[in-house]
C-alpha cells in the first residue's frame, strides 16, 4: 500500500470515510472526483492531493507521517523503502539521564552499520546517517530509542518515524521484538540473548573482553536487520485486512 492510496491524513477523513471512498472505487488519488463526500470535504481532499504530490516529488513524507495515526504510518514504507533506516540501540540501563548508549545499529538497503561508544558513536555521525534516511523504523523506539538518543547526544531526531510496536498490536502481535520474531518464524543466530545480556556484555567489554563486544554488536545488528522482514510481513497483513478487504468487490 502506498501513500497515494490514503485519505485519512486529510482533516475530517477518518477510517470510516476512507473505507467508503475505497468501496466506491476511489482507491487512489488519481481516482478522486469529488463524489461520495460533501463539497467542503471534497475541496479539502483535492487540496491535500495537490500538496501531497508536491511533497512526494520532493521525497518528503514527513507531512504524511505526522498526519497518520502511529498504527497507520506503515503506509509510508512502500514509497521510500530504499531510503528507510531500521534503527536499534543498546544501553547500560533504562534512564537516559544517567545511563549511556553503548551501540547503535542502522540497517538501510543491504548495509548494516554499527557505532560503538568510545569509538565512532558521536552526535555528528548519527545526524549524518539520519539525514540520509527518508523514514526511520524502530521497535518501541518512540518511547525508548529516540528519546534516549536525543537526551544522550543532544540531537533532534525529526525523521518520519514508524514504531513497529503499534502496527504489530493492530494485527494482534503483542510482546517484545524477539517474541514476535519467534511467532512469525524470523530467525536470529542468538535467540537466547536479551537486553539484560546486552548490559552484561558491555560491562565485560569494559573489563577487556573484546569477544563480548563482538557478541553485543551482532545482537544489536540482528535487531535492526530483523525489523525489515517484520515490517514487510506486518505491512502485507495490514494491506490485506485494511485495503484489500475494502476493495474486494471492485
Amino acid at each position: 500500500m502506498r501513500i497515494e492510496n490514503s485519505f485519512i491524513p486529510v482533516r475530517g477523513v477518518g477510517e470510516t470515510t476512507e473505507r467508503r471512498l475505497w468501496e466506491n472505487g476511489i482507491t487512489h488519488w488519481d481516482e478522486f472526483d469529488g463524489s461520495v463526500v460533501g463539497s467542503t470535504l471534497a475541496d479539502r481532499i483535492e487540496t491535500f492531493i495537490d500538496d501531497g504530490r508536491t511533497h512526494l516529488e520532493r521525497g518528503d513524507i514527513s507531512v504524511f507521517a505526522d498526519a497518520l495515526p502511529a498504527a497507520s504510518r506503515w503506509r509510508c514504507y512502500e514509497n521510500v523503502s530504499d531510503e528507510t533506516c531500521f534503527l536499534d540501540i543498546e544501553t547500560t540501563g533504562l534512564d537516559a539521564s544517567c545511563d549511556d548508549v553503548t551501540t547503535v545499529s542502522l540497517h538501510r538497503g543491504s548495509e548494516t552499520k554499527t557505532f560503538v561508544k568510545g569509538r565512532d558513536l558521536t552526535a555528528n555521525r548519527l545526524e549524518r546517517e539520519l539525514a540520509e534516511s527518508a523514514l526511520l523504523v524502530t521497535f518501541n523506539g518512540q518511547r525508548f530509542d529516540v528519546p534516549f538518543l536525543e537526551t544522550c547526544f543532544d540531537v533532534d531526531v525529526d525523521v518520519p518515524h514508524v514504531d513497529l510496536m503499534y502496527p504489530c498490536k493492530k494485527i494482534g502481535l503483542d510482546g517484545g521484538l524477539k517474541a514476535i520474531e519467534r511467532e512469525l518464524g524470523i530467525d536470529r543466530d542468538r535467540p537466547d540473548l536479551s537486553g539484560r545480556d546486552a548490559v552484561r556484555l558491555w560491562r565485560e567489554y569494559e573489563r577487556g573482553d573484546e569477544g563480548s563486544l563482538e557478541t553485543l554488536v551482532e545482537y544489536n545488528r540482528a535487531d535492526t536487520r530483523n525489523m525489515e522482514p517484520l515490517l514487510e510481513i506486518v505491512a502485507d497483513r495490514l494491506h490485506e485486512s485494511v485495503f484489500e478487504a475494502a476493495t474486494a468487490g471492485d
